[in-house]
């Protein structure tokens, strides 16, 4: 069966750094493009970054260009998240998903058909 599991999350300070893993199962991660969304309280779900099966395309929200990096490691099933000079407003549950459709927007939920149950990041000085 499908399975997404999200790790890394915590209470980080402002500034700070954090790495995020996505594990994958069910499925051969080769084959598919993955991308990470968050969702604050009160929010709706933002995409974050996306990141294609060959590693050859990465996307980023304007919101973290610069700061984050997503990467892949096939042979290991995993696609991770590399948050850098953290800020307040990046607090939220973070969610890794397999990505269906590519006739639109990454940034766009419906493109999904599978997610990860979230990992939660508080950053607070």
């Amino acid at each position: 069966q499908v399975q997404l599991v999200e790790s890394g999350g915590g209470l980080v300070q402002p500034g700070g750094s954090l790495r995020l893993s996505c594990a994958a199962s069910g499925f051969n991660l080769d084959y598919y493009s993955i991308g990470w969304f968050r969702q604050a309280p009160g929010k709706e779900r933002e995409g974050v970054s996306c990141i294609s099966s060959s590693s050859d395309s990465t996307y980023y929200a304007d919101s973290v260009k610069g700061r984050f990096t997503i990467s892949r490691d096939n042979a290991k099933n995993t696609v991770y998240l590399q948050m850098n000079a953290i800020k307040p407003e990046d607090t939220a549950v973070y969610y890794c998903a397999r990505r269906l459709s590519f006739g639109i927007s990454w940034l766009s939920l419906a493109g999904y058909d599978s997610w990860g149950q979230g990992t939660q990041v508080t950053v607070s000085s």
